[in-house]
């Protein structure tokens, strides 16, 4: 992730700026709530997406501008990921 950005990218997700992204902004928002910071600057989280090359648009209009070095798995069920909320994360950030 880029910690500088962290900010904006709470901004964003939380003043309606993302969530009214189409067709995506809502899935977006939803799993960023629930992704989780597993060690310093990696944060993991599963994430529905339909497009041929996966999170491809999600990348071009969010991702791509808050992380770097996004590793995309295919997978068939979310996993347990152990960590911290990085909701919780990017709420200390924004006081």
């Amino acid at each position: 992730m880029l910690k500088e950005k962290m900010g904006e990218f709470y901004q964003k997700l939380s003043d309606g700026t993302i969530t009214g992204q189409k067709p995506d902004g809502r899935e977006i928002v939803s799993s960023i709530r629930k992704a989780i910071l597993t060690k310093p600057l990696v944060v993991e989280w599963c994430e529905t997406c339909f497009c041929e090359t996966p999170l491809a648009h999600e990348r071009d209009t969010v991702y791509d501008q808050y992380f770097h070095d996004m590793e995309i798995i295919e997978i068939n069920d979310d996993p347990e990921i152990d960590g911290q909320s990085f909701w919780d994360y990017l709420l200390k950030i924004d006081q």
